[in-house]
């Protein structure tokens, strides 16, 4: 019976070494990001003297970072629901309102609710999350806003043209709250994550390098991804549908590489952009992903060098043989990427939190009245 007993042997041999190999690398990287958060503190609060009533999109990656940055940055916040936006307003006379985005959920009267804020002379502010692919929408909710703010550089010009008076580019940022480096269990795991639907352009990058993917353990989670002709390849690492927030802050961590690939800008079935305006700025997922410590590599827009050093503190790619490429290589050198993931999540703590925005805003709005 030897010739069975060897068998199970090797197979327990095999198993412990895989195991002291991943044994090693997350104690390697529960150290190294420890020792990056206590290097990396998020800034002190600047704390102004203001009452502002904060009106949520229901985005709540988004939402939850700037409630609670405004939270350590105002005298006094409210936060209500935008039904009720007028009627609190009125009530409790805010130095301003700041609303996010302004879509989706937002009732019918928004735009004339805020059109009653301002004429009882309250400052309305709108930070716009979405462009440039809702920008069909957004032009007719911009003008009835004093103060235009937008994540995106390219639609800068649009709103100006439009007439609005007050417009500044103000780059989203990551709630460190949800998106930080932790401990997951072995089912959160995987080679190769991406998060996000499967819009055409994210298809057909994942088509090409199908191939390259199927061999590794890979996870990808969203909507849209029966589009692939590659379907039935990638299939078993597809989980279809919304993941929640907290979930994908798990997914990160127990990736050892991340693809950030943004969404397609040209107008059509997934886009409301009839502008044709392009696609400049970062999305927030830069941030969130290099915020839970892990190696990313990244499609390029033209404001990224603003906010990390391709090569240092994330990776880019700028087609899929280059992305299969740097996939191979990244997985293969763990040290090459370890110290990439380290030096990201240290540069987002610093300056890419939701409470280093506020600080920014303030000066682009014009307050200096401090506590």
């Amino acid at each position: 019976m030897s010739w069975i007993k060897r068998p199970q042997a090797a197979l327990a041999a095999d198993s412990h070494e895989r195991g002291l190999v991943d044994g090693y690398r997350i104690g390697w990287r529960d150290g190294a990001c420890e020792a990056a958060m206590r290097l990396a503190n998020p800034p002190v609060p600047m704390v102004y003297n203001l009452r502002v009533l904060y009106v949520p999109q229901g985005f709540q990656a988004i939402d939850d970072g700037i409630i609670q940055a405004l939270r350590q940055s105002v005298r006094e916040l409210h936060v209500v629901e935008a039904v009720s936006m007028a009627e609190q307003a009125l009530l409790i006379r805010p130095d301003f309102v700041l609303v996010l985005n302004g879509l989706h959920v937002f009732p019918d009267d928004h735009l004339a609710q805020v059109d009653r804020i301002r004429a009882a002379g309250i400052r309305t502010i709108i930070w716009f999350a979405d462009d440039p692919y809702v920008t069909d929408d957004t032009v007719i909710i911009a003008p009835h806003y004093d103060t235009i703010l937008t994540h995106e550089l390219s639609t800068i010009p649009l709103y100006q043209l439009l007439g609005c008076r007050e417009v500044h580019y103000m780059p989203l940022g990551v709630d460190i709250g949800i998106f930080k480096p932790m401990r997951v269990g072995s089912s959160y795991m995987s080679d190769v994550c991406f998060i996000g639907q499967g819009f055409w352009n994210r298809v057909q990058m994942f088509d090409a390098i199908a191939q390259q993917l199927a061999g590794l353990n890979v996870f990808i989670a969203g909507g849209l991804w029966d589009r692939l002709k590659e379907y039935q390849l990638l299939k078993p690492f597809i989980r279809h549908g919304w993941l929640p927030i907290e979930e994908s802050a798990a997914y990160y961590n127990g990736a050892r590489i991340v693809i950030n690939l943004h969404r397609t800008t040209e107008a059509g079935s997934d886009n409301k952009n009839s502008y044709q305006y392009p696609g400049r700025s970062i999305n927030p997922r830069t941030y969130e992903i290099a915020a839970c410590g892990t190696m990313q590599l990244t499609d390029i827009r033209e404001d990224l060098g603003t906010y990390y050093r391709p090569g240092v503190e994330l990776e880019t790619y700028g087609s899929a043989v280059e992305l299969a490429d740097k996939i191979r290589y990244y997985l293969a050198n763990e040290e090459a990427r370890r110290l990439i993931a380290i030096r990201g999540l240290v540069r987002t703590r610093r300056e890419h939190t939701y409470l280093s925005r506020m600080t920014r805003l303030m000066q682009v709005l014009g307050y200096s009245n401090r506590l």
